[in-house]
């Protein structure tokens, strides 16, 4: 399992970016959550198969059609790793602001 956690940064808060990317990632079938933070950046946790993963982070550097994405920081992160407050196997949410 690829899990990467992604800090989104552009014009993506108010542009429909998570319910977009909740509904890329229910298609490609990649668990876990994507949130706005208070910096005006998207932060996403994401995890499955390499090529899903890579795929939905093509997507992502697209995003909707009234997002600008500046730039994608990603991070290798371990499955395990409880501060990230997911539970892999429950699909793709989209989680309150931080």
């Amino acid at each position: 399992m690829n899990v990467k956690r992604l800090i989104i940064r552009g014009e993506v808060q108010a542009v429909g970016f998570r319910q977009w990317m909740v509904d890329q990632a229910q298609r490609l079938g990649v668990a876990g959550w994507v949130r706005n933070r208070a910096d005006g950046t998207v932060e996403a946790l994401v995890a499955g198969d390499t090529a899903a993963v890579e795929e939905l982070l093509r997507a992502c550097r697209r995003g909707p059609r009234l997002a600008h994405v500046a730039s994608i920081e990603e991070e290798l992160v371990k499955p395990e790793n409880d501060d990230l407050e997911v539970g892999l196997g429950e699909g793709f949410q989209q989680l309150p602001s931080a």
